[in-house]
């Protein structure tokens, strides 16, 4: 089994910063990729920012220069940096994972963490 544990959100006024982090653990062979989605109420889930095992990132035009997502291989942990943070980025965000389990298969999985809420006052 694997688990992704988010930690870092909170009540922040606009303008401020708010880091988040998501770490896993678990049967983990290897991570191919880690990202965080968001979703606003009566929204769709959203990708925010991916970043493969590589280094490699993927950031939404929205939040880019204001987010930066990073990952720390051997710990297993993606961050995700928020500044200059408006009441649009009010949302629960939520961290995904694209891992192997173990060396007896070369299937890949996506999980999912239970989500942090992230809200933005005016």
């Amino acid at each position: 089994q694997v688990q992704l544990v988010e930690s870092g959100g909170g009540l922040v006024q606009a303008g401020g910063s708010l880091r988040l982090s998501c770490a896993a653990s678990g049967s983990i062979l290897s991570i191919n990729a880690m990202g965080w989605y968001r979703q606003a109420p009566g929204g769709q889930r959203e990708l925010v920012a991916a970043i493969t095992r590589g280094g490699s990132t993927n950031i939404v035009d929205s939040v880019k220069g204001r987010f930066t997502i990073s990952l720390d291989n051997a710990k297993n942990t993606v961050n995700l940096q928020m500044n200059s943070l408006t009441p649009e980025d009010t949302a629960v965000y939520y961290c995904n994972a694209d891992i192997r389990g173990d060396i007896w298969s070369p299937n890949v999985y996506r999980y999912w963490g239970q989500g942090t809420q992230v809200t933005v006052s005016s």
